[in-house]
């Protein structure tokens, strides 16, 4: 039976009890890279790192397997007050899956490494792009008590880099200026401002990210919610 004294190799080994195929061959249909999966659903992870409970150490050796299940587990189980600057940046640079990265942004945000933002943007990588767009729609949705001001400097960036035309930066780029045009009447604002701008970019992908926002943002449900 797994729980908080089970070592790496222990979780790896029930971890591929659970494999199935079947399931891999699914999520390869959804852009996750499945060359290391075992087809295991994120809530069945999820239920094993509640088993397992929290451990760093443990969480930074089940990530060196390269598999992505245990990759996974050890983003749920890592210990964010922990997580140092360079540990997350060691991390990043095995980034290969949209879904690893969205995982690892929303513990980024949990550790508060919001340093790493511009950091993270700046590189050519797309998912080290796509990570700090993560952060930024998982700050605007989860940091309750965060200022509205911080949330809004993060606007400049998503100007910046919405000319991405890459699948995963440009979605990224999107779902952050969504995020934080959702926080509240105060972002909201702001947020519709620059994706009306977009939306009359003479740039292709600028052009797609500011429309589809303006629509997002505009719908009927949200201004309501708003008020």
């Amino acid at each position: 039976m797994i729980g908080p004294s089970s070592d790496p190799a222990e979780l790896i080994a029930h971890l591929k009890t659970l494999r199935s195929e079947e399931n891999a061959a699914g999520m390869a249909r959804f852009g996750i890279v499945t060359d290391r999966a075992l087809g295991i659903f994120n809530p069945d992870i999820r239920a094993v790192a509640r088993l397992a409970k929290r451990d760093h150490i443990r969480a930074m050796q089940l990530w060196q397997s390269d598999i992505r299940e245990a990759r996974l587990l050890a983003l749920c189980t890592a210990e964010p007050k922990r997580l140092t600057a360079e540990e997350a940046r060691s991390w990043a640079n095995d980034f290969n899956s949209w879904e690893i990265v969205d995982c690892a942004a929303d513990l980024f945000v949990e550790a508060g490494l919001d340093d790493l933002i511009p950091e993270f943007a700046a590189d050519e990588r797309e998912f080290i792009r796509r990570a700090a767009f993560a952060m930024i729609a998982g700050a605007a949705v989860h940091r309750k008590g965060e200022t509205d001001t911080a949330i809004l400097s993060w606007l400049p960036l998503i100007e910046e880099h919405s000319g991405d035309s890459r699948n995963f930066v440009r979605k990224a780029v999107n779902w952050a200026l969504r995020s934080i045009g959702k926080r509240n009447r105060t972002c909201h604002g702001p947020a519709l401002g620059l994706a009306k701008l977009l939306a009359e970019s003479p740039d292709k992908t600028a052009r797609w990210i500011g429309r589809d926002a303006v629509r997002e943002l505009s719908g009927e449900k949200l201004m309501a919610r708003l008020k």
